[in-house]
């Protein structure tokens, strides 16, 4: 049922869902083997919040670097025009 949730969804997953699915999966067959099927349902459970919460920080971090990215870009792109309206200043000094 979860799967057919993840795969029936229109976006992509994001990192935090993922890892919930992963740490379900992964849960639900260690479960499985120790405990069967009571053990899946405990550990699939514990799986998908063990994901979720590991998923939410690579999610944080991912988060983090692409907006300290595009603050870098920003800054850039600001210089940029910066020297580009000190060279027109210098120019038009120039002229005169």
């Amino acid at each position: 049922m979860l799967f057919g949730a993840a795969v029936g969804c229109s976006q992509p997953l994001s990192t935090r869902e993922k890892g919930a699915l992963r740490g379900a999966a992964l849960g639900a067959g260690t479960g499985a083997i120790f405990g069967g099927g009571k053990g899946a349902a405990i550990g699939g459970a514990a799986g998908a919040l063990g994901g979720a919460i590991i998923g939410d920080q690579m999610q944080r971090r991912e988060n983090d670097q692409y907006y300290d990215d595009q603050r870098a870009r920003e800054q850039a792109e600001r210089d940029r025009r910066q020297r580009e309206l000190d060279q027109e200043r210098r120019q038009r000094d120039n002229d005169y």
